[in-house]
């Protein structure tokens, strides 16, 4: 049993080997002529320079997170707090890299056909993929075997929980601030190009094109990278944590006190997570060469090849389950049936997946919701937009149906499990382990996430750089997918933040009583100071009420963040059609300034990830410093409204986002007709619901319960 750690540390580095495989064929495709090499590398010489800076900003407040750590936990949470900051930037950094390289060798392929292209954008998605599963599961591994195994330091698994901080830390800031880069590019290029120029989407003569490009990049390339790097992190600590802090906080219970195999209680718990995250990650490295490019450009096609190596990995993911559950559970006394919580894993691996069906039929142009939208524009904005925000409100609905069911599986899956539930925590466990089970194929989901950038990214090079047209309709059906599949991404991120911020909560209520228990506490008292969740307490319905409004005011100040933004980029496209002679007619040898472009969006979006981010740290240590009860409610409510907020502004923007696509693909008048002017505002509108306050809002969640985790022990 001593072996699991190293077995998900080797897997670990299988799985950043195989994402320097992935790199090195890539790198040997061509990236085409003079022309796309030289929009390739301004791509990344944009999306490079904004991550440095952006970085900057963020390695000043983790260096602030670090130093309060060392003083208020202890010093080593502060190493492992920057080990998980670190590798998380690392990982968002690689994965840009390798994203602006394979845009125009996809663009190139494309000239073969899809069945060329598919692959050489998937397998720079792949490097994406492996390199956050990877690095992530290396660097958690490596935590636990020296402080936990080795060197068996006090206060181990409040260290161990330091990574996952850090690692939350840059997510936040990486999705907000690259979300407001790339939105307020996007929303520049598309109203004065699309709607006001009346020019194509990706022409050469708009000077926010390239800066757009970018930011497909820095913010669903780099910023998703490190969204799942933490998501995928905080899902195998939250199992972990709880295990740790049950034992102290249930020593009045004489079922867990007096087993004669309390070891075997506890390793088998601990190692189980880390068991799922190495099965996992082999199924996902097997999965990945599933995964073939076929001749056809029609969308079910494309996406049958590509969710192939999903299905794969999801399939040997369910059987290494089963083998594993049987392993680590089947001899021990305490344990009456293994396949409860190989149960809850399977439940949480198939919500996650129903999650990301539920998205793909709400955001996918094959399908009624979005062909409804598209409708709809031919009365103008206004209707587009009504019918958008009412999409993604129903889908709402369903999603909740189904996170409903995987709690309710994996709760009865884990009591399943235990001769005695242990006073509820057979349950919850049940429910932390499903978490990890929706992200357990993480490397492949990630793969197939990524690619959607990049694919993005070879529409935009074809287009400036004046390929045939056949090329563009190859791209743009790889982008349609694209927009689907991130949708399907997000739904297995905002899933597993649902369960993995519960689980994360009871482990805080846990660490609680632990620390009361710590600093003498018992009896009556130790009762009347536990942690207490009755909504007729007024601190707590307090606390449920802060918690309910973060997550708006949140969205609100990153929606707004974006409009500012966007607002500078549309008066400097404005001010070059108007005094660059010939821009806007694409005279010979006139070009616009690009650069500037990337510039304001850089500035920009860097001011205003500031507030928004130190809101989801400052808050919950504010309200836990005055009071802890007030704290639980906080966390409860902001889990609640932030999940249903987090879907609909996801299905939301994908579905404005298709519409568009759907009637550019000429239906209801196509490119340049009014309905085509309309379902562009709505898409607009959608960005930034979609690429900035959507996904960080599953981060948002999760930073609030962790950061209340590990100053716990401080709140009391």
């Amino acid at each position: 049993m001593d072996v699991v750690p190293y077995l998900a540390f080797i897997s670990a580095l299988a799985a950043l080997a195989l994402a320097g495989y992935y790199y090195t064929l890539v790198k040997k495709e061509s990236p085409g002529d003079e022309r796309m090499v030289f929009l390739m590398t301004e791509i990344q010489k944009g999306a490079k320079a904004f991550l440095q800076a952006e970085y900057k900003w963020v390695g000043i407040f983790a260096v602030a997170m670090a130093i309060l750590l060392a003083i208020v936990i202890a010093p080593l949470a502060a190493v492992t707090y920057l080990l998980g900051a670190v590798l998380s930037a690392g990982a968002g950094y690689a994965g840009m890299t390798v994203a602006t390289m394979a845009n125009a060798r996809t663009t190139e392929a494309a000239k073969q056909g899809p069945g060329k292209a598919l692959p050489v954008a998937f397998r720079g998605g792949a490097v994406m993929g492996f390199s956050v599963a990877g690095l992530a599961l290396l660097g958690l591994m490596l935590t636990y075997i020296l402080f936990v195994t080795v060197l068996e330091v006090d206060e181990a698994f409040e260290i161990l929980t330091a990574y996952g901080l850090g690692a939350s830390t840059v997510a936040l800031f990486s999705r907000v601030g690259g979300g407001i880069y790339t939105k307020a590019a996007d929303v520049g290029a598309d109203l004065v190009g699309k709607v006001e120029a009346g020019i194509p989407e990706d022409d050469p003569r708009n000077p926010a094109t390239i800066a757009d490009n970018v930011g497909d990049n820095v913010g669903d390339v780099a910023g998703m990278g490190a969204d799942l790097f933490e998501s995928y992190a905080g899902s195998i600590i939250a199992p972990i944590a709880l295990t740790a802090f049950v034992p102290a906080a249930l020593l009045g219970s004489a079922t867990l006190v007096d087993v004669a195999d309390k070891e075997i209680l506890t390793l088998s718990l601990l190692f189980f997570p880390m068991m799922i995250a190495f099965v996992g990650m082999v199924a996902s490295i097997i999965g990945s060469f599933f995964v073939r490019g076929g001749d056809s450009t029609e969308g079910h096609a494309l996406a049958k090849a590509l969710h192939m190596g999903t299905n794969v990995a999801m399939g040997i993911t369910v059987v290494g389950t089963i083998g594993a559950a049987y392993w680590l559970f089947d001899d021990s006394a305490i344990f009456s049936n293994p396949i409860g919580l190989a149960l809850s894993v399977i439940g949480g691996l198939l919500v996650g997946w129903a999650l990301g069906k539920t998205a793909e039929y709400y955001t996918s142009d094959h399908y009624g919701p979005v062909k409804k939208i598209a409708a709809q524009a031919e009365t103008g904005p206004a209707t587009t937009i009504l019918a958008g925000i009412s999409g993604g409100m129903v889908s709402v609905a369903g999603s909740v149906v189904l996170i409903l069911t995987g709690v309710g599986v994996a709760y009865y899956g884990g009591q399943l499990a235990f001769v005695d539930d242990l006073d509820g925590f057979g349950g919850i466990y049940g429910i932390a382990v499903a978490a990890i089970g929706m992200l357990a194929t993480t490397g492949v989901v990630v793969s197939v996430d990524a690619y959607g950038p990049i694919a993005d990214n070879a529409g935009g090079i074809a287009e400036m750089a004046e390929l045939d047209p056949s090329v563009r309709e190859v791209t743009d059906a790889l982008d349609s997918l694209g927009n689907t599949t991130a949708a399907v991404a997000k739904g297995f991120a905002v899933g597993s933040a649902a369960l993995t911020a519960l689980a994360l909560f009871k482990s805080f209520e846990y660490a609680i009583t632990d620390a009361l228990v710590a600093n003498g506490v018992s009896g009556a008292d130790l009762v009347d100071q536990q942690l207490n969740l009755d909504i007729g307490s007024v601190e707590v319905f307090v606390g449920l009420f802060i918690g309910a409004g973060l997550p708006f005011l949140f969205a609100a100040l990153t929606i707004d963040a974006v409009g500012r933004a966007a607002f500078k980029m549309i008066e400097e496209v404005r001010r070059q059609f108007r005094e660059i002679p010939g821009l806007r007619e694409g005279l010979p040898g006139v070009a616009p300034d690009s650069a500037r472009c990337v510039a304001i969006s850089t500035e920009a979006s860097l001011k205003e990830m500031i507030i928004p981010g130190a809101l989801a740290v400052v808050v919950p240590l504010v309200v836990g410093f005055i009071s802890v009860d007030a704290l639980g409610g906080l966390l409860a409510g902001a889990l609640v409204t932030g999940f249903a907020l987090a879907i609909f502004m996801a299905n939301a923007g994908g579905a404005w986002d298709n519409a568009k696509k759907y009637i550019e693909a000429g239906h209801h008048g196509g490119k340049g007709s009014e309905p085509h002017k309309a379902a562009v505002v709505g898409d607009t509108v959608g960005d930034p619901f979609k690429d900035t306050s959507g996904p960080a809002m599953n981060i948002l969640l999760k930073v609030m319960t962790i950061v209340s985790l590990v100053f716990a022990t401080a709140f009391v």
